[in-house]
This record gives structure tokens, C-alpha cells and sequence, in this order.
């Protein structure tokens, strides 16, 4: 495309005036590259392929065609009420995104275009009377649209003019393949398909020959991540004690700033690390496949009003079955995905606690940060053993960034080293190994458990029973007390001895700054701080360099 032409607007693409309302009313001034492309081919009924990285508009790009040619159905008063348009993702969570998406951009029309999200638990039978209203559009996973479809509460043979598959290439690696084949034969011949991919693999080819006729397939020429101005990402060599180490005196020492997701590679990990945390008074929700969906996004929402900063996820439902081990594991949601679909809104920094086993994982779990026109950082912790991993991530990003084509120089990296200096950090080291000693096995499986017993009180499917059996609801809740990590209270602050003492002057004067009030937490990533933020790299490099200098700097102000 030239870039002298200026980018299409909204308003140039023929919608009706309820989508530009909704549009405006969100706030986006100009379409994305995929919309810009997608939106005219699909009001055209072409069949569209596209690959987009993630957080680049994809879901808009399928939702505001169909929305329009639903409203363009509904102007002739003779359409009777039926499904139009099936959306078939992934995971509950990418469900629930693209309703919510729906939900925002039919805000103006929303008595004309209705939709139905079958990614909660309830039963079948709970669901059928809401597709029994013939809803435009239903959004759901493709085991759950199956069994809808076996059922006969969904029966979209003569009607059904859309389907779209979001996130495509995970399907398949979600299992979801027979899932897929046996839904064609309830489906009409002839549909307009939208399929939806951050990556192009042999899977996508299958789906396409299976649903797609004669598709158009757009390969934005955009890099799987956003540029370096926009996304810095940052690798540092450690061992397994000195992840610990590293995260406990970063977070204290205020080198992180802004909202987090720290990822691990597994359920345990994640209350490992959220145990850890917790004793050094660092307050951090975790995110996991064990979790009900609904307390799942319950979660997402606290973490993107700012009740919480930090997030501990575990993405191990993406990991191959050789990779996930353990006899007695709990069964695991296979509809869960965390790492990508899920919009965690203004995250300024991923961490990968611990490194991905793959190039696909490590683009999904950054792809969190840097989305839109906001900065982000990626720091990842790498152990000696997994270098050969971080070069391959290294060579397969330096490559789709080289637009020439040729093979990329050393200069080209993606990957900066994060210049920590380990000696300046000793007095750290004890009280992160102390702690890391009373994060026992047993611990991690007693806050599960406590987790579990959580739920169970708040699950709304139980309080029928709890009001039948009161003498259960109260020996659940009088059942006996977890031996929990016991939280020394000394261990919240950091004493001066401990502060590497060219970052004294900073450490206290963030220390100085008074809070607005005693319940209402001031946040890195609202107010005057924003802003700044967007200039600056929130990942702070411990170089003790370049940090003397801005201390320095700021004894002048």
C-alpha cells in the first residue's frame, strides 16, 4: 500500500450510523491495517483469511461487517428472528472478548442485532430457552456449539450466512478438531467465513479447504510483534534461586513500573510465585486453567480496573501433553487460555518468569503488552540451559523484522541484555531464599485447596444446595485451617542497608511521595505518571551507569 494515501476512514466505508455512534463512543479515530482491509472485502461477501498479530483489531475487523449486514437483514420487516452468524474461538475467555467486543459496538442497536455467549458452565438445558429467542449471533467454543447442535436447540442449516473462526491456528491445538469437522454437516453450503490467525500453519490450510470457498487471504506485511520503539524486550541469565531473587528486589527497588503479568509455566508455579510474593507484602492475583471461568474473568476485570498490579498467569494449557508431567494433576479447563485472546488493558510490562517453550508462546504471552499506540517491555529469565531456546526466539523475530529478507546480522537482535549487577543485591538473596524455604510443597497444595473452598462458597450453582444442606455450608466454612505461609511483617520494607547505594536517592524519594488517601491507591499507569510512562521504558535497566547519571540529574531538579 502507498503511504502517501491516507488511511480509509470509518465513515468512508458505508456503515450505518448506529456502528459509527458505537465506534466513535469507543473512541477509535481511524481503523487498524487489518480493519482497513477486511471491513470493505467482507461487506463485498468475500471469504477472508487474514493473519494479524495479536492486538491489532482483529475481532472489529470480523464483528462490524456482520453487525452491519444483520442491521441491513433487519430493515426488511419481513426477516423473521433467527441465527445469522456463529463465532467459533478457542477458549471461554476469548468468548467472553468477543461478546464483550459485540456488546460495545451494537451499543446503539443493540434490540436489533442480539447475541448469546455459550462460554459460562451452565448446562445445556440452561442454555437452550436463550437460543430458543433465535439470537443473530452466537459466540461460543466449538464443543460447546457441537453439542447445541446435536441437541437441536441450534439449528442454523437454513439460515446461517456468517461464520467466523477466531484464532484459528489454536483451535486445533486446543483439540478441537473433530469438534470442527463434525459441525460442517449442520451447516449450509454456502456462508460467507471469516478465519482469523496470528500465524499461517498447516492447520489453517486444512480449515480453509474445509469451510472456505475461493477466500481472499491477507498476509499484513507487519511484524508478529510492534516495533522496537514501541516494545523493548530485555533477556537476563540466572539460575532457578536468582528468578526469585531477581524479581523480589526489582519490585521493591521500584525497577518495575506499571501494571505486570509475570508468567510461569504451570498451576504450581503460579501459587509458588504468588506465596513468595505475598510474604514481602507485594500484593499479586493469580490466573490459571484450574480456576472457574467465571472467577477467570472476574479476575481480568480486577486487574484491568487496577484493584491489582501484578499478575501471576500460568499458560501450561498450550504446552504439548510430553511437556505437561505430573501424576495427580487436577483436571485442567481445556478451554482456558490465558496467554492469548484475553484483553488485559494497559499493561506495561510481561515478564517471563519462566521462559516459553516455543516462539508461538513467547509472541503470545508479549504480545499482552505494547497493544495499540502504548509502549511496553518484555523482560524474560533465562536459565543456562534454555539459551539455545532464546536464540531460536531471537533468530525466528530477527528474521520476520529484516525486510530485506537477508539473514540478519548480530546487531539485529531483538533481545537487549538487562544489566543487573547480582553483588549489589546480596542482602536480598537471604531474605529471598528464607522465603522461597517456607514455600513447601505442602504450602502450594493448602492454598490451593483454600482456593477451591473459596469457590466453592461463592459459586452461585451451590447455593441451592447450601440452602437445602446448611450443616454443609457450615463445615465447609469451619473445616480446618490451612497451615498458610506465615507473612513476617518486617519483611514489607526494604531497610536502607539493603539499597544498593546508587539508587538511595530514588527509592526514597518514591518512598516520600504521600498517597491521596489511606484506601485509594495511587497507580503507576493513571494520572500525571501516564504521560511519562509513554516517553520512558517502564522496565528500569539496573545499570548502574546510565542510573547514577539520572540520579544525578535528579539532585539538580
Amino acid at each position: 500500500m502507498d503511504d502517501s494515501v491516507s488511511p480509509a476512514a470509518f465513515a468512508d466505508m458505508g456503515l450505518d450510523e448506529r456502528i459509527l455512534k458505537a465506534i466513535a463512543d469507543l473512541g477509535w479515530k481511524e481503523p487498524t491495517l487489518i480493519q482497513e482491509r477486511a471491513i470493505p472485502l467482507a461487506l463485498d461477501g468475500k471469504d477472508i483469511v487474514a493473519r494479524a498479530r495479536t492486538g491489532s483489531g482483529k475481532t472489529a475487523a470480523f464483528l462490524i461487517p456482520i453487525i452491519q449486514k444483520i442491521l441491513l437483514r433487519k430493515s426488511d420487516l419481513d426477516q423473521k428472528a433467527c441465527c445469522r452468524a456463529l463465532v467459533v474461538v478457542p477458549s471461554k475467555e476469548l468468548a467472553k472478548q468477543a461478546y464483550k467486543n459485540l456488546l460495545e459496538l451494537t451499543a446503539v442497536c443493540s434490540t436489533q442485532v442480539r447475541c448469546v455467549d455459550l462460554s459460562n458452565q451452565a448446562d445445556l438445558a440452561a442454555e437452550k430457552p436463550l437460543l430458543k429467542e433465535n439470537p443473530d449471533v452466537v459466540i461460543g467454543t466449538p464443543s460447546k456449539i457441537f453439542a447445541h447442535l446435536q441437541s437441536r436447540s441450534l439449528t442454523p442449516k437454513q439460515k446461517l450466512e456468517f461464520i467466523v473462526f477466531d484464532e484459528a491456528d489454536l483451535l486445533f491445538s486446543f483439540g478441537y478438531e473433530r469438534d470442527i469437522q463434525n459441525i460442517k454437516p449442520y451447516l449450509p453450503e454456502m456462508c460467507q467465513t471469516f478465519l482469523t490467525s496470528a500465524t499461517l500453519s498447516e492447520d489453517i490450510v486444512r480449515l480453509k479447504k474445509l469451510f472456505l470457498h475461493n477466500p481472499v487471504t491477507l498476509k499484513l506485511e507487519e511484524s508478529r510483534l510492534p516495533e522496537a520503539d514501541q516494545l523493548t524486550q530485555y533477556h537476563i541469565q540466572c539460575d532457578a534461586t536468582e528468578k526469585f531473587v531477581l524479581l523480589y528486589a526489582m519490585l521493591k527497588l521500584n525497577l518495575i513500573q506499571g501494571k505486570t503479568i509475570v508468567f510461569v509455566n504451570s498451576v504450581e508455579r503460579c501459587y509458588r510465585v504468588k506465596l513468595f510474593l505475598e510474604q514481602f507484602g507485594i500484593k499479586a492475583c493469580i490466573l490459571n486453567s484450574e480456576l472457574p471461568v467465571n472467577s477467570r474473568c472476574h479476575i481480568v476485570q480486577q486487574f484491568n480496573d487496577n484493584v491489582y498490579d501484578i499478575l501471576v498467569a500460568s499458560d501450561e494449557i498450550n504446552l504439548k501433553p510430553a511437556a505437561a508431567k505430573g501424576k495427580n494433576k487436577r483436571k485442567s479447563d481445556k478451554e482456558y487460555g490465558v496467554s492469548r485472546g484475553v484483553d488485559f488493558q494497559n499493561v506495561s510490562n510481561v515478564i517471563n518468569f519462566d521462559f516459553p517453550l516455543n516462539v508461538d508462546a513467547y509472541v503470545h504471552r508479549v504480545g499482552r503488552t505494547a497493544r495499540g499506540q502504548n509502549q511496553g517491555t518484555a523482560l524474560s529469565f533465562v536459565l543456562p540451559m534454555e539459551l539455545p531456546l532464546l536464540e531460536e526466539v531471537d533468530r525466528l523475530l530477527s528474521e520476520a523484522l529484516d525486510s530485506g529478507g537477508g539473514v540478519p546480522t548480530e546487531a539485529a537482535s531483538v533481545f537487549k541484555p538487562y544489566q543487573f549487577r547480582m553483588d549489589q543485591i546480596e542482602g536480598f538473596r537471604y531474605r529471598a531464599e528464607d522465603a522461597m524455604r517456607a514455600v513447601t510443597k505442602v504450602a502450594v497444595r493448602e492454598a490451593r485447596i483454600k482456593e477451591i473452598r473459596q469457590e466453592m462458597l461463592n459459586s452461585q450453582k451451590l447455593k441451592t444446595y447450601f440452602t437445602d444442606n446448611p450443616r454443609d455450608l457450615q463445615v465447609l466454612r469451619h473445616d480446618k485451617t490451612l497451615h498458610t505461609v506465615r507473612v513476617q511483617p518486617h519483611l514489607k520494607h526494604v531497610p536502607d542497608y539493603l539499597v544498593p547505594p546508587v539508587l538511595r536517592p530514588v527509592v526514597k524519594s518514591r518512598s516520600d511521595t504521600p498517597k491521596t488517601s489511606s484506601t485509594k491507591k495511587v497507580h503507576p499507569s493513571k494520572g500525571a505518571f501516564r504521560n511519562r510512562k509513554r516517553k520512558a521504558d517502564p522496565l528500569k535497566s539496573f545499570e548502574f551507569g546510565g542510573l547514577a547519571e539520572m540520579v544525578k540529574k535528579r539532585r539538580h531538579k
